[in-house]
């Protein structure tokens, strides 16, 4: 090329435009493809998100310790975090080499929710402590200890450090009674199986009037602990008792979607008189987990998580599997909530009542327990028994999913409403005292099991059998129980009755029912599962 005809001006020219040209192809490729670094970008599910957004993360500021504490004692009440806490630093032992005050860093745990205190021959499983100053209690106030044992016939000398308010130094006393929760002829009675005890100690002269704020369990008085548990002591304001509490084993329904049959349940138990459930939770499924958290919200229940303990497996699934394979675990394991929740309520209930959550006492002639208590059966009780009782059993009833001369849906009922849906229900009762129910006295009752009081202050239990004329326990099942698979068929499952006594709160009950189920927006197609 010749330099007279090469031509810096149009080189210029030439070479802006090419630059312009580029910089368009390139603006069009980055809009294109969602690259526009001064607008938005396109992330892989094709959702625009503008450069100036931010995450959405949880900017809440750290709780102080106290609050941590108060959060810690809410979710593991047998701790003594808030006690320890107010106390943490200061000299609190007997002297130099005895009985310091346990740290909560120091305790030996075995899980979330239970204390371990070893020996070189057994392990006692601790979980929980509580207040006992009831009337007929004999060497009253005392402290109780509920736990597992995995040694027979426990007789071996313990002690209670107790620790009270105010106090630098534990007060000794050693534990007097054993109270294994567990009848040989029930089975599994060998050494390593867990056994439920409650076991108690004295609060000694000079400290009667006061309340201990925890208690550890050592060997001798003078070891350094390796437990401590918050004494329990429940007392209402003004002294003033509720009628009825209703206490719930452990839930295992993991994959079990239950959650609208509890709705009904607990709808209706709140029309019959229960002023508060309480559960205990093992596992459960998540739609189950909305509708406790939705009446502990109001309120109406209160939800306590819990384990197994030892080496027992708590991993959710197996954990079911391992209860549902070893039956006489699960009933051995079953009498830790029943007797923790009796004992947190001793004091603030008239009656405690064990149901599983397809079962309800049901009144006759009366709408609810309260008017059955106190206008039926209470003035027949102190006719033939001249005394109050220790228990009120009622008679089970199988009303069965799939009765011989079941009847079709009825149309005015909503068909999720199960208990009022099947009203055939089996002629027979079961034996009378076989698989009862009962309203517990929690001012006689020592300690329980599931269908009746196993133990009683003052001596023996004493019960009155509830006539079925005045009430009876309606039991939702698929099938009988294991013991009576042999006479099921002929005995109740074909030979049924219509019983629509649970009709009285038809309209009352649906009505409840579905509001709840509508908040929770169980009726939404798109809510998915």
């Amino acid at each position: 090329m010749s330099l007279v005809r090469w031509c810096p001006t149009r080189a210029i020219h030439r070479g802006l435009y090419l630059i312009v040209l580029w910089s368009s192809l390139c603006y069009l490729i980055f809009r294109f493809s969602g690259q526009d670094d001064t607008a938005s970008f396109v992330n892989s599910n094709t959702k625009f998100v503008p450069l100036e957004a931010e995450p959405l993360i949880d900017r809440k500021p750290t709780p102080s310790e106290l609050d941590l504490a108060n959060q810690i004692q809410k979710n593991v009440p047998n701790l003594p975090i808030i006690y320890w806490q107010k106390y943490r630093g200061k000299l609190m032992k007997m002297n130099r080499t005895c009985a310091k005050f346990p740290s909560l860093y120091d305790i030996n745990y075995n899980n979330m929710y239970w204390q371990i205190l070893k020996s070189s021959n057994w392990s006692f499983y601790l979980y929980g402590a509580y207040y006992d100053n009831r009337t007929l209690v004999a060497m009253k106030p005392v402290i109780r200890i509920l736990g597992m044992n995995d040694r027979l016939d426990q007789k071996v000398k313990i002690y209670c450090q107790l620790w009270f308010e105010g106090h630098t130094q534990p007060v000794f006393s050693q534990v007097f009674e054993y109270n294994l929760m567990w009848y040989k002829r029930w089975g599994d009675y060998t050494k390593g199986t867990f056994k439920p005890y409650m076991i108690a100690c004295q609060i000694p002269p000079g400290y009667k009037h006061l309340v201990p704020e925890s208690v550890s369990l050592v060997e001798k008085p003078c070891d350094m602990a390796k437990t401590n548990l918050r004494v329990i002591n429940n007392r209402p304001e003004h002294g003033k008792k509720e009628d009825f509490a209703v206490c719930v084993k452990g839930l295992d329904f993991l994959h079990d979607d239950l959650s609208v049959r509890l709705v009904e349940w607990l709808e209706l138990l709140f029309l019959v008189g229960a002023n508060k459930v309480f559960f205990y939770q093992l596992e459960v499924h998540h739609n189950i987990s909305k509708v406790l958290n939705y009446y502990q919200n109001q309120g109406k229940v209160e939800v306590t998580p819990i384990t197994l303990p030892g080496e027992q497996p708590n991993i959710p699934g197996l954990l079911h599997m391992y209860l549902k394979s070893k039956l006489t675990n699960k009933r051995l394991n079953e009498l830790i909530p029943y007797n923790d929740c009796l004992y947190k309520n001793i004091y603030r209930y008239k009656y405690i009542v064990l149901l599983d959550t397809d079962e309800i006492i049901m009144p006759k002639g009366v709408m609810n327990w309260k008017e059955l208590m106190d206008t039926v059966i209470i003035p027949k009780a102190l006719q033939t028994k001249k005394t109050l009782q220790a228990s009120y059993n009622v008679r089970n009833v199988y009303f069965m999913d799939n009765m011989k001369y079941s009847q079709d849906w009825y149309i005015k009922i909503p068909n999720y409403m199960h208990m009022l849906q099947h009203v055939s229900r089996s002629v027979n009762y079961t034996k009378p005292r076989q698989y009862v129910k009962c309203f517990h006295d929690p001012e006689q009752v020592l300690t329980l099991h599931n269908h009746f009081p196993l133990s009683c202050l003052g001596g023996n239990c004493t019960t009155y059998d509830i006539e079925t004329a005045d009430a009876h326990l309606q039991h939702y099942r698929t099938d009988c129980v294991k013991t009576l698979k042999r006479s099921c068929d002929k005995e109740f499952r074909n030979n049924t009755i219509i019983d629509t006594t649970i009709w009285k709160y038809r309209d009352l009950l649906i009505s409840q029912v579905t509001k709840v189920l509508v908040r929770l927006d169980f009726f939404n197609p798109r809510r998915g599962n």
